[in-house]
């Protein structure tokens, strides 16, 4: 049984690990450079077709992946007469990856329908080297019908992948799935300052987290900047963080949810990019936080 072709915008930090693997399972696939050349050409090395366009892309594939920073960026790659709405055939999918407004996805899944295009939204959970390993997890909002035709595609970078009900729901899930993640981070860097500011070290703080119930896979990269300072521990910036918690308050807003904890949260990344720091990794928050109880990042004297 041939295989259906497989395209894929946005080959970053996550997208290209996802493409790869993709490639190796043998399905055709088709890329489009942005900025960075770098993984486009290591894609084509590997097999891959470079598409001159948005529009050359969409009309080849019968599966498109989206993988980018959010709503605007999707919305600017589906729309007008080059996008994908536009030239992408009845009857293909596009499954976006990116973790976007769950508003603007609904809006989009409507104006492909009206086209014969099918749409999925499956968010991704884990880092870039889940993205090469083909361990990413996939919170999946589609019809019953188009996650059957999509699973196996998502199962060459997924190894644990969740149908959550029809276009909307993943995404819904990804944002609460971030404010965890981006709540633990908050809370991890007030509560390291708050122990050096008390006269406790920050080895002495993860020996007793560290060994505890509250030590899990998001604790262990978040530390490692910290604790080696590791800037690859965890690649994902400041900006995005903020971007996802912004969406946040527009699903809590649009389903009338009250989040006082959240609203916080969100404040305190909003405050790091008004510093100029967006472009810094969520674990620098640590730093960010400490400088603002007149701490020196750790490993320099204070």
């Amino acid at each position: 049984m041939t295989k259906p072709t497989v395209g894929f915008i946005g080959v970053g930090y996550m997208g290209h690990g996802m493409a790869a693997n993709i490639l190796k399972a043998g399905y055709p696939l088709v890329v489009v450079a942005h900025r960075n050349r770098q993984p486009v050409d290591d894609l084509v090395v590997q097999g891959a077709t470079e598409a001159g366009s948005i529009a050359e892309l969409a009309a080849q594939c019968e599966i498109i992946h989206i993988c980018v920073s959010g709503s605007p960026q999707v919305e600017s790659v589906v729309g007008g007469e080059d996008g994908i709405a536009a030239n992408a055939a009845p009857g293909s999918v596009v499954i976006d990856c990116s973790t976007s407004d769950p508003v603007s996805t609904l809006h989009l899944a409507e104006l492909f329908a009206g086209k014969g295009i099918a749409m999925a939204d499956s968010p991704l959970g884990g880092t870039p080297a889940n993205a090469v390993d083909g361990t990413l997890g996939a919170m999946v909002g589609t019809d019953a019908e188009t996650f059957a035709r999509i699973e196996p595609v998502i199962g060459c970078w997924a190894n644990n992948i969740m149908h959550l009900g029809p276009v909307g729901m993943g995404h819904k899930m990804k944002l609460i799935n971030n404010f965890l993640a981006m709540g633990n981070a908050a809370l991890l860097s007030e509560a390291m300052a708050l122990a050096r500011k008390s006269g406790l070290s920050t080895a002495q703080f993860h020996e007793v987290i560290g060994t505890s119930r509250m030590r899990n896979g998001f604790y262990d990269t978040f530390m490692k900047w910290t604790l080696e300072r590791d800037e690859n521990a965890h690649r994902f910036s400041i900006t995005n963080a903020h971007k996802d918690m912004r969406y946040l308050s527009n699903l809590a807003v649009s389903v009338g949810a009250v989040n006082p904890v959240q609203s916080a949260i969100r404040n305190n990344f909003g405050a790091m990019e008004a510093a100029g720091q967006g472009e810094r990794y969520v674990p620098m928050m640590a730093d960010f936080i400490a400088a603002m109880n007149g701490l020196a990042p750790e490993g320099e004297q204070e």
